[in-house]
């Protein structure tokens, strides 16, 4: 018998026990609308024990309102939370194709697909999209936030802990649990607007020999752009005296900001042998750099019912539509890639991706003896389809069209949940012995679908003789042999116990199951403990193995273009599943899931109504999965074509291999001060140091044997997960409210950051930078309320790249950098809530 069914027979044993007390396994937030009720919130996540307060857990947890991610004034759920959590960020990165669209936040400085996202306390569907681009999480494929009005939110609770043993794969950093309002009255209307308002400085390079032009060593530029407007409501509507249906829509219209650098190279081909007079007056800031441009609609609907038989039946549903528009390198009319006919000033290819979200869930809870049960079924699924805009296909020369349907990709999961949770008392303890117990069943389908011929076919037109590019330019279409169409299949069971095993010490052991279709099974546990010396001051501490399975896009993403041969012939290039006879005959093997091991050691202070936590913890992750880098060298492609992949000319594919460790410490503090003249202070103080190390790189058999081998995972990736976030951070804040009136001044640091290059000569260290952000409020009248603020105060941004990283100009400023690259945004809001 194998170990998930093992545990099967043991829920089954535990379900069908006698008990002596019920216990309600759904605990109801309290309503997180003001701050005093967010410092002691009641917490349903990382426990499932009602009633537990967010100091009182064994873990650290993190209640977020929607106020307080109201108050950041970003339009943007990723970047509230990087300001309102010590170990949270999100650096928005550009220039990197569909990444632009939807862009990866890390906790604990790893994957962005190792925190486990949900709605509701159910698994939330990840975006379709996989980073394959030099950003930070490359190689994952994450859930999309953005796809969450703040409308629709009442609370945001981060569990700060590995909780694999609880949930399920990738919650190896932690948990993020979005709570959606429950209102059957009232409503509210929001409009925010805002705009960038920054000045930039870029470093620029030295012209060609005998240029007619002239490059500065430095340039500045003035900045008025990134015009955003969001347009939310809500509305909570009674069912029936029993119920309650909240419904929140959404509409965002965000216009790009522009912080290209500047293009010191030769853009015209000559005249003769003279420079074209053009070149003295083109406009040479030609990339879009920055936000990309969006158009976003969003509804969600929260629902539920209760019987007189205290059964409640529950569900959500969500949809949105997303037009974004984002850039690729600029391509000069000299450029070889470029048709002059067409483009006679050259051209800057737009990625433009529409992105469909939706998702519906419903379930049940009911009584059931001595057992409150809960059951459930989540169907969700995200499609990101690529239009190419103002590009063209070199390989079919003047007759190329201009706009390209390339493809794309969807990912689908359903989940289906059965549980149930019961106390039984046991006179060894000082409580009830709560015991939890379920199954989790989920399938999920990962397809790529083909654009249209002429995004990727080649159509044979030279230059000069030579082999031209094929496909369109900047974002090749997907092939008819690109396409996928996979599922698979996987079954979890978990039994949770949790007690005060004395008046002072709490415990928790928790053990799941889980098998996969694919690659097999995991068994996985947890144990935390909590004691409390006194009510103020206590230690907790959790250790826990926990795993991640290769996610659907890791496996079968796919991505290849033909490109000509200077001397003749066809060869492709690109991404390949780690299962394709390429990606085999270099030694890859199919993948396996990650594994880690997970310590916590932690101390709560609670002073009066002041509360200080300090929880350090240690993650080491084995066999995590990471995008090669491309092998294109002479060897590589050589021994390809002994193996008969004649056709080949560079390749990379999905691996396990890198081992890491990471290690840390978050601190939060929080304090209230209530004054009789002065009005309600509320202040926080968040720090975070985290440090991760490679301990281990991947390697094939097949590419060790050649020499030189060739590396799998290099400088740049491998630097890029030791020092691509930052090393430390910290964060102040002041919330005051007084009658009418009200403010919040917060200010962010964020410690060295290194954006890796080829060798050590052309590495760039991004020094501490500290943000300040500001918002004042007013009641205009009941129900009436107007802010006005700023995002980055100060404009700062991180020191821009020299000429060696950044021979183009497009790209001044690095993607790593944990605040993003578009300076001071200021905005208004304008509520209404009745």
């Amino acid at each position: 018998m194998n170990r998930p069914a093992l545990l099967a027979l043991a829920i089954a044993s535990a379900l069908s026990a006698g008990a002596t007390h019920a216990q309600s396994s759904a605990a109801v937030s309290t309503e997180a609308a003001d701050d005093t009720q967010t410092l002691d919130a009641i917490v349903v996540t990382g426990t499932r024990v009602a009633g537990r307060s967010r100091n009182d857990t064994a873990a650290p947890v993190d209640a977020i309102s929607a106020q307080q991610l109201e108050r950041t004034g970003s339009p943007e759920i990723n970047q509230s939370l990087s300001v309102a959590l010590p170990s949270f960020n999100f650096p928005r990165p550009g220039l990197t194709d569909g990444t632009d669209t939807v862009r990866p936040a890390q906790l604990r400085g790893l994957a962005p697909d190792q925190t486990l996202v949900l709605v509701n306390s159910k698994r939330r569907h990840s975006a379709s999209l996989v980073n394959v681009n030099g950003s930070a999480g490359r190689g994952s494929a994450a859930v999309d936030l953005n796809t969450i009005p703040t409308a629709a939110v009442r609370t945001v609770e981060v569990l700060r802990d590995g909780a694999s043993a609880q949930y399920g794969s990738d919650a190896i950093a932690g948990v993020i649990n979005v709570l959606l309002r429950e209102d059957d009255t009232g409503g509210g209307v929001t409009i925010n607007y805002g705009r960038r308002e920054s000045t930039y400085e870029v470093l620029t390079g030295a012209p060609p020999a005998g240029a007619t032009w002239s490059a500065p060593a430095s340039i500045s530029r003035d900045v008025s752009d990134g015009e955003t407007t969001t347009v939310s409501a809500w509305k909570g509507l009674s069912l029936g005296g029993s119920g309650f249906l909240t419904i929140a829509a959404e509409l965002k219209d965000q216009e790009r900001t522009e912080r290209g650098g500047y293009d010191f190279r030769q853009q015209y081909p000559r005249v003769g042998t003279a420079f074209d007079p053009r070149e003295t007056t083109i406009n040479r800031f030609n990339a879009w750099y920055g936000e990309p441009e969006l158009e976003q609609k969003t509804l969600f609907a929260n629902a539920g019912i209760d019987f007189e038989n205290g059964a409640r039946l529950y569900g959500w549903a969500s949809w949105q539509d997303r037009d974004a528009r984002s850039a690729g390198f600029y391509r000069r009319a000299v450029d070889d890639r470029n048709v002059i006919s067409i483009y006679p000033d050259g051209f800057l290819p737009i990625i433009a991706p529409t992105v469909i979200d939706s998702s519906v869930a419903g379930g049940v809870k009911w009584n059931w003896g001595e057992w409150s049960m809960d059951s459930s079924v989540v169907w969700g699924r995200n499609e990101m389809d690529f239009t190419i805009e103002n590009t063209l296909n070199r390989s079919i020369g003047p007759s190329s069209q201009r706009t390209f349907q390339a493809g794309g990709f969807d990912y689908t999961q359903t989940v289906f949940n059965f549980g149930g949770t019961r106390s039984y008392a046991l006179d060894a303890f000082a409580s009830d012995l709560y015991l939890s117990a379920g199954l989790e069943a989920r399938t999920e389908r990962y397809r790529i679908f083909a654009g249209e011929p002429n995004s990727y076919i080649n159509g044979g037109v030279l230059l000069n003789g030579a082999p031209t590019p094929a496909g369109s330019q900047v974002f090749p279409g997907f092939r008819p042999s690109n396409e996928v169409d996979e599922d698979r299949n996987a079954v979890g069971l978990y039994i949770d116990l949790e007690a005060n095993l004395t008046d002072k010490l709490l415990g928790s052991v928790a053990i799941r199951g889980e098998d996969y279709s694919d690659f097999g099974s995991n068994l996985i546990g947890k144990v935390a403990a909590r004691y409390d010396f006194s009510e103020a001051f206590a230690l907790r501490g959790s250790l826990q193995n926990g795993f991640r399975a290769p996610s659907m896009q890791q496996q079968f993403f796919t991505a290849t273009s033909t490109n000509n041969l200077p001397g003749g012939g066809l060869v492709e290039v690109g991404t390949f599943p780690a299962t394709s006879g390429v990606a085999a005959a270099l030694g890859a093997k199919p993948l396996e899931a990650e594994e880690s091991i997970n310590l916590s050691l932690g101390a709560v202070v609670n002073l009066g109504s002041s509360t200080l936590t300090i929880d350090a913890y240690r993650i080491d992750i084995d066999n995590r999965i990471v995008l090669s880098e491309n092998l294109n060298q002479a060897n590589v492609v050589a021994f390809l074509a002994s193996q008969g992949f004649t056709g080949v000319g560079a390749a990379r594919f999905f691996i396990n291999g890198v081992d890491t460790e990471t290690q840390g410490i978050d601190i939060v503090l929080t304090t209230p001060w209530e004054t009789e003249a002065a009005g309600r202070f509320d202040f926080t103080l968040l720090a975070n140091w985290n440090d991760t190390e490679v301990t281990r790189l991947p390697t094939t058999n097949v590419l060790s044997s050649l020499n030189p081998a060739p590396v799998l995972f290099g400088r740049i990736n491998e630097l890029g997960f030791e020092e691509g976030s930052p090393k430390d951070k910290f964060g102040a804040s002041v919330n005051w409210s007084m009658d009418r009136w009200g403010a919040t001044l917060r200010a962010t640091r964020y410690g060295e950051v290194l954006d890796a290059g080829a060798n050590a000569s052309q590495d760039v260290r991004l020094s501490p930078a500290v943000l300040v952000d500001l918002e004042g409020r007013v009641e205009l009248f009941e129900g009436l309320s107007l802010a006005v603020g700023a995002e980055n105060l100060t404009d700062e941004y991180s020191e821009p790249f020299t000429p060696v990283r950044n021979g183009t100009g497009n790209t001044p400023f690095s993607n790593f950098s944990p605040f993003g690259r578009s300076g001071r945004f200021v905005y208004g809001r304008l509520s209404y809530n009745f």
